[in-house]
């Protein structure tokens, strides 16, 4: 089943997501004609996991690391599907990686590797924008509209062994598979879990495969997952 969130004139709407449309408690919305997606979930915060995929750390001559090596985006960098990522001005070199992320369904804490997937609401797509001139990883990567988000939640979906495709103007820049994760998903959960208090639709990002280029204003960015969808995003100057 696929959950989304719609953004109508007045206010989101949440429900199952069929044939472009919004089955909410109080009836069916088209999407386009009654609002349009938006991020399919309201985090306290976005776990993110960097370093986890082995051609990751040949591209970029890091080593590799002994545990989930992580970093945390704010709700102020969601961003919602088909919605322009704005470039920021005082970076020259942004770019972009396509990530599996996880959606969790109930405030736990503490998680064992073996429940970790059972606090779990389902599977959605992040794109981690990330301005690579910067100092550091949070002025790098937790600035406003760095975390396009969705199109939706996908519940029925087992994240191991699912490929990945990301796209730029059509030219395939990623293609890689999960099963190539350093640290599988149930090992992040758990691992997450014994630092924070996880909370209900907060994301896990479990990182993304080697990124080899950069992108500029007018390019489209398309990130599938198999089983998921696919996430698009334009890029466009500060106006």
């Amino acid at each position: 089943m696929r959950l989304a969130r719609l953004q109508t004139p007045d206010g989101p709407v949440t429900g199952r997501y069929e044939d472009g449309h919004v089955i909410a408690d109080d009836g069916s919305y088209e999407v386009g004609r009654d609002g349009s997606l938006t991020y399919p979930c309201n985090p306290s915060a976005l776990y993110c996991i960097g370093r986890n995929f082995a051609e990751t750390l040949d591209q970029m001559e890091y080593d590799r690391p002994e545990q989930p090596a992580f970093f945390i985006k704010p709700p102020a960098s969601l961003l919602s599907p088909d919605t322009a990522i704005t470039y920021p001005d005082w970076t020259d070199e942004l770019t972009y990686a396509g990530e599996l992320a996880a959606v969790i369904d109930q405030r736990c804490r503490n998680v064992s590797q073996n429940e970790a997937l059972d606090v779990v609401r389902g599977y959605t797509i992040m794109n981690d924008v990330d301005a690579l001139d910067q100092p550091g990883r949070t002025a790098r990567k937790a600035f406003d509209g760095s975390a396009p988000l969705g199109p939706w939640i996908e519940t029925d979906l087992d994240p191991t062994g699912i490929d990945v495709r990301t796209t730029i103007n059509g030219e395939v820049r990623q293609d890689s598979n999960t099963e190539l994760m350093l640290f599988d998903p149930a090992t992040v959960i758990a691992f997450l879990s014994r630092r924070f208090t996880l909370q209900p639709g907060d994301v896990i990002a479990f990182g993304s495969p080697a990124n080899p280029g950069t992108i500029e204003p007018g390019d489209t960015i398309e990130i599938e997952y198999e089983g998921v969808g696919t996430l698009r995003n334009t890029v466009q100057t500060r106006d």
